[in-house]
C-alpha cells in the first residue's frame, strides 16, 4: 500500500460493497412497512455490520495515510466533484447534523397530521426532544473538534510553507499530515458512531441509508462530470 493508486482499488471494492448493504438496509426497511419478518434485532445487525464497514474503511486508510500521506491527501479515488466538497480528504463531520434535521423535517411534514393525532411513526420525523438535545449537544462538541483540526491544519501548512527548499525539514513535516488525516477521520467515524447511538435501531438504518444515498449521488454525479470533461478533452 505505497502509493493512491492501491487504496484506489480499495476504495472501489469498498464502495461497491457498501451499496450491497445499503441495498440490504433499504430491502429490511421496506419488509418491515409491509408488516413482513424484520425485527428490532434483525436492524441492530445490519446497523453494526455497516458500522463495521465504515470502520474497516477508515482503517485502512489510516494506513494508507501512514505510508504516503500527500497521496491520501488528495483523495486520487475521488471525483473532481467529491474533492471540491472535501475537508481534510473527506467528508466535512458536520455535514452528518445538515442531513440529520433535512431527513427529519421532510419526514416530519409528511406524517404531520398522523403525529398531531398522536400516532407515533418511529422514524426520523419522530425524534424526541431529548434526542434533538443530543443531536444538538453533539453538534456543538463536533463544531469545537472540526475547528481545532482545521486550525492545526492552517498551521501545518504556514510551517511547511516557511521550510520550501530545505527537503530535509520538509520531509519531516509531511509526516505531520498524517497525524491530522487520522484526527480527521476520527471525528468522521466517531460523529456516525455516536448519532447512531442516540437513534433507535429503525432510526439509525434511515439515518445510514439516506447518508449512503447522498455519497452514492454525489460520486455519480462526479463521474458523470469528470467522464463529460474527458471526452469534451478528446474531441479538442
Amino acid at each position: 500500500m505505497s502509493s493512491g493508486f492501491n487504496f484506489t482499488g480499495f476504495y472501489a471494492t469498498w464502495f461497491d460493497h457498501l451499496r450491497h448493504l445499503i441495498h440490504q438496509l433499504s430491502s429490511t426497511t421496506t419488509a418491515a412497512k409491509e408488516n413482513r419478518s424484520s425485527t428490532t434485532d434483525d436492524l441492530r445487525h445490519l446497523v453494526h455490520t455497516v458500522m463495521s464497514h465504515y470502520s474497516d474503511y477508515y482503517h485502512v486508510k489510516s494506513l494508507a495515510a501512514e505510508r504516503d500521506p500527500l497521496s491520501v491527501f488528495s483523495a486520487p479515488w475521488a471525483t473532481s466533484l467529491e474533492r471540491s466538497l472535501h475537508w481534510i480528504a473527506g467528508w466535512r463531520p458536520t455535514t452528518t447534523f445538515h442531513l440529520i434535521y433535512s431527513e427529519s423535517s421532510i419526514l416530519f411534514e409528511s406524517r404531520i397530521v398522523d403525529i398531531l393525532h398522536g400516532l407515533r411513526t418511529g422514524d426520523l420525523g419522530d425524534l424526541s426532544p431529548s434526542q434533538f438535545c443530543r443531536v444538538s449537544e453533539l453538534q456543538c462538541q463536533t463544531v469545537e473538534e472540526e475547528n481545532a483540526i482545521t486550525d492545526e491544519l492552517s498551521e501545518w501548512q504556514d510551517n511547511v510553507s516557511d521550510l520550501i527548499g530545505t527537503r530535509t525539514e520538509l520531509t519531516g513535516k509531511v509526516e505531520g499530515l498524517v497525524s491530522i488525516i487520522k484526527k480527521a477521520d476520527d471525528l468522521r467515524l466517531r460523529t456516525v458512531q455516536k448519532v447512531v447511538e442516540l437513534l433507535t435501531p429503525k432510526q439509525a438504518v434511515e439515518f445510514l441509508i439516506a447518508a449512503a444515498e447522498l455519497q452514492f449521488g454525489v460520486r455519480g454525479w462526479g463521474l458523470n462530470q469528470d467522464r463529460e470533461r474527458s471526452n469534451n478533452r478528446d474531441g479538442n
